[in-house]
């Protein structure tokens, strides 16, 4: 049996960060890998995602000004944005994160890691051979999640898409059908549009973006619109089939109609893999989600050895966020090594505070939206005495200049009864370069008649700032 400090399931993001910043804190770890180093992210979500978003946007920018509206005269070019988006991913190929990993003095072992009792994780390499590892100080399980599949009749027989496929495919579909209202449908949709392939969605719900303030799903829905995306709204797929010889899929929904497309992409959710993690062996459910406390330490369990960080912890699973939480933990293991307690209340480096109420989120479709921290129903939910007020971004001097038919949203959600920020929304061209200031706000805590002195640049898109202020009344 291998002893290290800390033994990390998962070398994603997460893993990554936590097993680095545990060897900066003098402690021994090693990452326990069944797929490539980098995970989700990297190869088949944030990463080629934003590769395959960004040449349309890059487009619809240039078409935007008159005068540079002119020059652009083509079409995208599927192929080259294909090949971009693999120069990121590098199809798959771990080598330059795995070298990270050595370079930090992280121990790599490849292989599916399971809990087999506390502190103690085994690995089952692909040839068979089970590999036992002890933890010292902790286990940080980083297993992240998988996609969630709807209950539709066929759907696991036609080779459905999920993320994974939606951002890794070789060839732009003629016609796809998105199964899903979320981010992830929202922003393939955007991609897959651009590129040619005529898109429907079939959403269940009679909005996009339901968890997000209004504004954000009317714009996208918009957007998807000017761009030529069929949406469907309070409509199902009930059953799926695909003709074994024109290989084109049929997708029977519950209005009584019937699409034929050659691809479909479920997008609904996402469920915690923790299904086979050996988590039986410590007293817990197995394929549940793990709850943590602000040090990402697993409430469940008892003393200081288990943690779960990222989206497997079902707390905010964004790429940053799980970089923030791994950060986190990591200084609290260290603590706790060092035989201080560590605890989570406060702003200490080894809370994750800002996870309960200061979360930014980004969307990369045409508008952009962007948020940070409560929406307005949310922050009433909480108990808070709140106030929102909002203003057309495109009325700022800098949004004209950007672009001649910018068009966005603000909206800005104040606690009165502490004269701060709880939230803020941004649609729009920059929408998601703009949403940090608010996340700075937010987090800080900065008082309104403090943060009416931080005075935009002229002209500027960020201008909107003081016009949302004025609007409060300051």
């Amino acid at each position: 049996m291998d002893t290290y400090d800390v033994v990390v399931i998962g070398g994603g993001p997460a893993g990554e960060v936590v097993a680095g910043r545990a060897v900066g804190a003098g402690l021994s770890a090693v990452v326990v890998e069944a797929e490539a180093v980098g995970g989700e992210c990297s190869y088949r979500a944030c990463v080629p995602s934003k590769a395959l978003l960004r040449p349309g946007a890059a487009r619809a920018e240039a078409r935007s000004v008159d005068g540079a509206r002119q020059t652009v005269t083509a079409d995208l070019d599927p192929a080259r944005v294909l090949a971009r988006r693999d120069r990121f991913t590098g199809r798959g190929d771990d080598t330059g994160q795995a070298d990270w990993l050595d370079g930090a003095g992280v121990t790599l072992v490849r292989g599916h890691g399971r809990l087999a009792g506390e502190r103690r994780v085994e690995v089952t390499g692909a040839d068979g051979t089970v590999r036992a590892l002890r933890a010292r100080r902790a286990v940080v399980v980083c297993t992240g999640t998988e996609p969630a599949l709807p209950p539709v009749e066929g759907l696991d027989r036609i080779g459905v898409w999920t993320n994974r496929q939606a951002t890794t495919a070789d060839a732009v579909p003629t016609r796809l059908v998105v199964i899903g209202g979320g981010v992830v449908a929202c922003e393939m949709a955007t991609a897959w549009r651009s590129l040619g392939a005529s898109v429907t969605l079939l959403v269940r719900d009679q909005a996009l973006l339901t968890d997000w303030e209004p504004c954000a799903g009317e714009e996208v829905t918009r957007g998807l619109g000017d761009l030529g995306v069929t949406i469907r709204f309070g409509v199902s797929a009930l059953r799926v089939a695909r003709d074994a010889h024109t290989r084109t899929v049929t997708v029977e929904t519950d209005d009584g109609t019937a699409l034929v497309c050659d691809e479909v992409l479920a997008a609904v959710g996402r469920r915690p893999r923790t299904a086979d993690l050996g988590l039986e062996t410590v007293g817990l459910p197995v394929g549940d989600w793990l709850p943590v406390d602000d040090t990402c330490r697993v409430t469940a369990v008892g003393g200081d050895w288990l943690h779960a960080v990222g989206d497997v912890n079902g707390r905010a699973p964004l790429t940053h966020m799980a970089k923030y939480q791994a950060r986190a933990c990591a200084a609290a293991i260290a603590e706790r090594a060092a035989g201080r307690p560590a605890d989570p209340g406060g702003p200490q480096p080894w809370s994750t505070r800002a996870g309960h109420a200061a979360v930014p989120r980004a969307v990369f479709t045409r508008p952009e939206v962007a948020s940070a921290g409560l929406t307005e129903r949310a922050a009433r939910e909480a108990g808070l005495a709140v106030r929102a007020v909002e203003y057309r971004t495109d009325d700022v001097a800098g949004a004209a200049l950007h672009a001649d038919d910018y068009r966005g949203f603000a909206k800005l959600v104040v606690d009165e009864t502490r004269g701060v920020v709880v939230g803020c929304t941004f649609t729009g061209p920059m929408a998601t370069e703009l949403i940090h200031t608010a996340t700075v706000a937010i987090v800080g805590e900065v008082p309104l008649d403090r943060l009416r002195h931080a005075v935009p640049a002229f002209p500027t898109v960020s201008e909107v700032w003081l016009r949302l202020l004025e609007a409060y009344g300051l």
